[in-house]
């Protein structure tokens, strides 16, 4: 089994392996967390049950850990200072893009963020967000796994910008959520380069405020961006 459809395989026990969801969301999704359900799919790729969607792979294109970033931003008050934004980021990022035969994403196509690598400007809040905020001992990834694409109804052309909409489930903290990304993508030849950006309440995943040192307060909304680099799997 390939690296690529190993972590698809993975994406099997992140994700309930169900059938298919039938609750898309309705076009022109703000990003952000959807009131719909996570959805539930089947991402297995061998067994008895295996995945409808292996059947449809035609192309897979591997995210570039060393080309790619996710980065969350925060806005805080800091005593003595005032609002200041606060900006994690980590390389530690894996994943795959799935495509059919008519350049479309496919569902369980995804990615995974180690959050123990995150660093900011401020390793006080580092280490908070590791021991207490994320407990990343305990959930050390976020993973986002693809269901369903809005937007894009055609394979992406060479040299331009297409931008669309993402919509999957996002695991952080021990819970999932239905997410919808908004995401600009441009195509050149067996390389794919983009970036998604999408928004989350704390509360949604079950996450405490940051305060630590000179922190006063945190913003609840959380901005979550990636920038990613993928390339055509031989």
């Amino acid at each position: 089994m390939s690296f690529a459809l190993a972590l698809v395989a993975i994406a099997s026990i992140a994700t309930p392996a169900l059938a298919q969801d039938d609750s898309t969301p309705a076009a022109e999704t703000t990003p952000g967390v959807l009131t719909t359900p996570a959805a539930e799919i089947n991402c297995n790729t061998d067994g008895d049950d295996v995945s409808e969607v292996v059947a449809q792979i035609a192309s897979i294109y591997e995210i570039q850990s060393e080309e790619s970033t996710a980065r969350y931003r925060a806005q805080e008050e800091l005593a003595g200072q005032g609002a200041n934004e606060a900006v994690g980021e980590t390389q530690a990022i894996i994943g795959q893009i799935l495509f059919d035969a008519n350049g479309i994403p496919l569902q369980c196509s995804r990615f995974d963020v180690d959050l123990r690598t995150l660093v900011s400007d401020e390793s006080r809040r580092d280490n908070f967000l590791y021991d207490n905020t994320l407990e990343t001992g305990t959930y050390p990834l976020a993973t986002f796994v693809l269901t369903s694409v809005e937007g894009l109804d055609q394979a992406l052309v060479d040299g331009e910008e297409t931008t669309f909409t993402l919509i999957g489930n996002l695991s952080v903290h021990g819970e999932t959520k239905l997410v919808a990304w908004e995401a600009t993508v441009t195509k050149d030849g067996d390389t794919i380069q983009g970036t998604a950006k999408t928004t989350f309440e704390m509360p949604d995943f079950g996450i405490e405020q940051p305060i630590v040192g000179p922190v006063i307060s945190v913003d609840e909304t959380i901005v979550l961006e990636v920038e990613l680099t993928a390339k055509q799997a031989g």
